[in-house]
């Protein structure tokens, strides 16, 4: 696998990243950080009385890796349940850690590939996803 790290699409989603400010009154909000390399992304969320994430908020201040997740994340968040951020934040772990084959079931993820053999930047690529799937969690209580 040698494809780049670092490509355009990774780059592209790196400077987009939705819901860049932060909710003023979100039913939970949940920061996680990456020991290896001190990025952060805090999410915060609203869900509706079906459970389903109707509003979002974002601080990120993560690497390009973390940047685009988040992006990705932000992008296809609305109207998830706490069940299916769950499952995505599961398949990307175990996508990552070698335990299964094929990127989560969520749009876009393949694009973190090449970044397959660098454990080290595994835990920013799952910041957003764990962020979001734990303020779910709590929301939904």
């Amino acid at each position: 696998m040698n494809a780049p790290l670092y490509n355009t699409e990774i780059l592209r989603l790196a400077a987009s990243i939705p819901f860049g400010e932060r909710l003023s009154a979100p039913d939970a909000s949940v920061e996680k950080r990456s020991p290896v390399c001190g990025s952060r992304v805090t999410v915060d969320l609203v869900v509706d009385a079906a459970g389903k994430v109707s509003e979002v908020g974002m601080l990120v201040r993560a690497c390009a890796l973390g940047q685009a997740s988040s992006s990705l994340m932000g992008a296809h968040v609305v109207g998830r349940s706490a069940a299916e951020l769950a499952q995505a934040r599961d398949q990307l772990t175990a996508w990552l850690a070698g335990e299964r084959d094929a990127p989560p079931d969520w749009p876009g993820m393949e694009i973190f590939a090449p970044a397959l053999p660098h454990r080290g930047r595994h835990a920013s690529i799952r910041l957003a996803f764990e962020a979001a799937a734990e303020a779910a969690e709590q929301a939904g209580r």
